[in-house]
């Protein structure tokens, strides 16, 4: 294992040729970011920052339908703890102390996947808030 990466390995898939499963979640806590293989072949670099403005705890998503909020100053934001829930998610714990929000395997393959859309949809929010990620 290299210095600076944390591995949390997969058990084996039971949906197996259905929803996208990962294989194999590095932490690289000096670049600040997870990647995380998926068995489509796919590997996503999901930058901290971007993880913990997208974390879908009741603090970013809310508690219902429009009450979700925009939250910047997380530009420096790291990972501290990558935990397994169970057979389906993993709550990551992140060094500003946030840690409540569990990122299921089909939400890790979403933000992967949609990230440039979500991402822009993010900085466009900042800008209309007059949020600033620092």
């Amino acid at each position: 294992m290299q210095k600076g990466v944390d591995r949390v390995n997969d058990q084996t898939s039971p949906s197996a040729g259905k929803a996208p499963w990962p294989e194999e979640l590095r932490v690289k806590k000096e670049e600040r970011r997870l990647e995380v293989d998926f068995d489509t072949g796919e590997t996503f670099h999901l930058s901290a920052e971007y993880l913990r403005v997208e974390s879908p705890s009741a603090e970013v998503k809310g508690h219902g339908a429009g009450e979700a909020k925009t939250i910047g100053g997380k530009r420096h934001v790291g990972i501290s703890n990558v935990e397994p829930v169970g057979n389906y998610a993993v709550r990551i714990t992140f060094d500003d102390g946030h840690d409540t929000g569990l990122f299921s395997w089909d939400l890790l393959y979403k933000l992967g996947a949609e990230e440039n859309h979500l991402w822009a949809d993010y900085l466009r929010r900042l800008r209309e808030k007059g949020l600033s990620r620092d």
